[in-house]
Order: structure tokens, then C-alpha cells, then sequence
């Protein structure tokens, strides 16, 4: 496996995770290649651009407030597979309260490449079950 590879995935996940948990949408999508595709159960959401994507964050502010939650907390990730270009985390988060206690914790395969010289996240299976979460159209 490419340990500089792994590195750099991890390395934009955790940026991409400070933005999520600070809400800022343009945060989140500077860490993403687009079009982005996000799998939950069954469905398939695609979101073709960084502003479809930052929409859908403003959007789910408020159920996230109605939720409880107050962060989302990284409990483990590891490298399952990589190359030079590609990299495959799997990754166990939990969202917490306030108080630091968990509400919902979930595992997420995430899939990173490197495009033009810059890394980001380019589609990741969930298994999220929450109000708030992000949906493409």
C-alpha cells in the first residue's frame, strides 16, 4: 500500500470532518472531487457540483440542531486499499451531543483520489440511519 497515498486521504478526511463540524459547506467541498456520489441502503445520490452539495449542507443545519447533535466524532479510521491515485478508508463516526455523548454511531467506506495533483473524497457508502442528512435531487 501507498503510505504517502494514505496519508493524504486521511489527512483531507480529517479537513474535510473539521468543515462538517464547523458547518462550513465550502469547507467540506474544498476536500471533494465532483461529481460526488454517496451511497445509503439503496439509493444512490449524486451531486454534480461543489454548490449542489454546499445546498444540501445548509439544508440539514437545522435537523442537525433538532437531532441533538453538536459534532461528529472520528473513532477509527483505517486504509483497506490503495494505490498511487486511489485510496479506500473505512471509518467508524460517531455523532454526539454536547456533553460528548454518542446519539449515533455508523461505519463509512470512503473512497479518495487524486485528480490534477490534489486529493479529495469521491464517493463513500453509509450506513448513516439520521433526520439529517444530505440528499441529492
Amino acid at each position: 500500500m501507498s503510505e504517502e497515498a494514505i496519508q493524504e486521504a486521511k489527512d483531507t478526511f480529517e479537513r474535510w470532518l473539521a468543515a462538517f463540524n464547523a458547518r462550513d459547506d465550502q469547507g467540506m467541498v474544498a476536500e471533494m472531487h465532483f461529481p460526488h456520489h454517496r451511497l445509503v441502503a439503496t439509493k444512490f445520490d449524486s451531486w454534480s457540483t461543489a454548490e449542489e452539495y454546499a445546498a444540501g449542507q445548509r439544508a440539514i443545519d437545522e435537523r442537525l440542531v433538532d437531532e441533538g447533535w453538536d459534532h461528529t466524532f472520528l473513532v477509527s479510521m483505517e486504509a483497506v486499499q490503495s494505490s498511487a491515485n486511489k485510496v479506500h478508508l473505512v471509518l467508524h463516526q460517531s455523532r454526539r451531543k454536547k456533553d460528548g455523548t454518542e446519539y449515533n454511531g455508523f461505519d463509512t467506506l470512503w473512497v479518495f483520489t487524486k485528480v490534477d495533483g490534489r486529493w479529495g473524497a469521491k464517493l463513500r457508502s453509509s450506513f448513516l440511519t439520521a433526520e439529517a442528512q444530505v440528499y441529492s435531487n
